[in-house]
């Protein structure tokens, strides 16, 4: 008899929130025509320009659950970290002037052949599925959003990286040109960020090219970014373009600009405050709900062991 023992994100197939009511409710919550403006810019932005558009929506992965209900994209989508487009939260209408295509993504580093590979042509390789996950900002607020993507490791395979590779480096695009925030000398463009080779290949480690069941919008950083769940989310870098293994563990975006508030691991918790506020809640978006924040941000069971050799490095942001 083969005995299934379920994993703690794990729920029946039959419980998910069939796709027609999941879209119905979201559409009722969005509400005033302020609030959906911003999100609609992205969203149709993508599903018009987007030639990957036919692989959406993907399937939903049951084994991803959440203990709370899904962020209306009128908030989510609303409410952006992109410094590449301004410093407001308000940055969908000027990251929906990115040209996303062509798109091409560079691999390189201590891998057996570098390539570079069309975006498009990636995600078609790919095994595309809808994820449930938390998103927790190292600003103290939260959403709940459903991905569409694939496993990072599914890349790392791909890539075929060489024994001595340790680090997997991503960089965000840099175009002045698109993304006037690029303009300001003072960051040390473009945005990079690194996880190690055994964390890329943890379950949750999940390459995202979608979200409400379309193609990504400018403002989630289309047409693909990472989603480290357990981890703050400037982790979760956005607009990939080049992917770099090394040896050498990388000096990341916002560690190179200020180390002392935001280090490389920069793993979720609430004991560990940010130097300027604490992290011991969040604030949830679209419903101003104040909810303690979890270790690990709820995903601990499946990513502690990666760090169980690592007690005299700084895990936390």
């Amino acid at each position: 008899m083969l005995i299934k023992i379920c994993r703690g994100w794990e729920i029946p197939e039959s419980e998910a929130t069939p796709e027609a009511v999941f879209l119905n409710r979201r559409a009722l919550m969005a509400g005033g025509a302020g609030l959906i403006g911003a999100s609609v810019i992205g969203r149709a932005q993508a599903q018009a320009s987007d030639p990957s558009a036919d692989l959406y929506p993907a399937k939903r992965n049951a084994a991803y659950k959440l203990d709370r209900e899904i962020t209306p994209e009128a908030f989510s989508g609303d409410y952006n970290n992109y410094y590449e487009f301004g410093t407001s939260k308000s940055v969908a209408a000027a990251a929906s002037k990115l040209k996303t295509r062509p798109w091409t993504v560079k691999i390189d580093g201590l891998v057996e052949a570098p390539l570079e590979i069309g975006f498009d042509d990636l995600a078609r390789k790919m095994p595309l599925e809808e994820r449930l996950y938390r998103h927790r900002c190292v600003e103290a607020w939260s959403m709940a959003v459903p991905w569409t993507g694939f496993p990072l490791a599914s890349l790392v395979a791909l890539a075929k990286p060489t024994a001595d590779a340790r680090y997997i480096v991503m960089h965000t695009f840099k175009d002045p040109a698109q993304a006037p925030g690029q303009k300001a000398f003072w960051y040390p463009w473009p945005y990079t960020e690194g996880l190690t080779l055994a964390e890329a290949h943890n379950d949750l480690a999940f390459m995202v090219t979608g979200i409400y069941g379309k193609p990504l919008g400018n403002q989630f950083g289309a047409p693909l970014r990472l989603a480290v769940p357990w981890k703050y989310g400037f982790k979760s870098v956005k607009a990939i373009d080049r992917i770099t293994f090394t040896k050498e563990r990388p000096k990341t975006f916002w560690e190179a600009l200020q180390a002392s508030e935001y280090g490389f691991w920069a793993n979720v918790n609430p004991e560990v405050p940010h130097p300027r506020w604490s992290q011991a809640s969040e604030r949830v978006l679209g419903t101003g709900e104040m909810r303690p924040t979890m270790l690990f941000n709820g995903y601990g069971e499946f990513v502690a062991d990666l760090y169980k050799d690592l007690q005299t490095e700084r895990l936390w942001a």
